[in-house]
């Protein structure tokens, strides 16, 4: 009696980076299908020249810095307040998938669950990023003027990627813990808020009251904008590379507890 061989056939798994590009194709799409979010994001750039005209608060604490043109100072705090406001409202789509099933489709198949949460990521960075661009330019055209060069846009434009990585892993995980748009809208205004006015975007540390500077001086949002503003204007903040090692751990830190976070919600379906 022969005995047949059944071979099954080999099953074939798509690498890290084919998940993490399809789950990235998945939400540019997405994102183009609804392209009016990012768009009205960018409505706040169009406050730069509004924020200076003489009797708001804003214009009459930034007297200081006239001589080196406010609009200068202020374009880096409208680029991180633009990458920050776009990164709180990351994990709705999260919500929108556990809401309609996707997510189930996406935690039955062989997929990692670290390249859910990076292709996701990637797309709100390629986002930011452009609104990053549109942000410098509108600032270009108000008057702004950049002396730290291509570099030091560069750098301004890094600081904004990093900062928009920790505020959207940090969204991504409050939504998978809450699955709640209530919950995370309540939430991201309770960050984002204070994370902006307890911070040096709007005006230097030595126009503001002594506890706000104590609180500024370890808000990441202040290191952003520092970090930022040195860049563009060629000549960095003492302290700079510590300011630059936190928003790095704490970007590390996002992800990790985003990826931790979708975990713990396979585990209690």
């Amino acid at each position: 009696m022969t005995a047949l061989a059944i071979h099954a056939p080999a099953v074939y798994r798509a690498g890290w980076f084919t998940q993490t590009g399809q789950v990235l194709r998945r939400w540019l799409i997405s994102t183009f299908r609804q392209v009016w979010g990012p768009v009205m994001s960018l409505l706040r750039a169009g406050d730069l020249d509004r924020a200076v005209r003489p009797g708001l608060p804003v214009a009459r604490g930034a007297a200081a810095v006239r001589g080196s043109g406010y609009i200068a100072y202020l374009v880096p705090g409208i680029l991180m307040m633009t990458v920050l406001y776009s990164g709180a409202w990351a994990g709705t789509g999260y919500i929108d998938d556990i809401g309609s099933g996707v997510m189930d489709q996406y935690l039955s198949s062989p997929i990692r669950r670290s390249a859910i949460i990076t292709g996701q990521l990637v797309g709100k960075l390629i986002i930011n990023l452009a609104q990053s661009l549109i942000v410098l330019g509108i600032g270009a055209l108000a008057g702004a003027r950049y002396p730290g060069g291509i570099g030091g846009m560069l750098l301004a434009l890094a600081v904004a990627t990093v900062l928009a990585t920790i505020f959207c892993c940090c969204s991504t995980a409050v939504a998978l813990i809450s699955r709640s748009q209530i919950a995370l809208i309540s939430l991201s205004q309770m960050i984002v808020l204070p994370a902006t006015f307890l911070s040096t975007t709007m005006m230097p540390a030595a126009l503001m009251p002594s506890w706000v500077q104590a609180v500024s001086r370890w808000n990441p949002m202040t290191w952003a904008v520092e970090l930022g503003r040195g860049g563009l204007s060629g000549s960095l903040p003492d302290g700079a590379w510590w300011q630059a090692g936190g928003l790095v751990l704490l970007a590390a830190l996002a992800f990790w507890w985003a990826v931790r976070a979708l975990r713990s919600y396979q585990r209690s379906i």
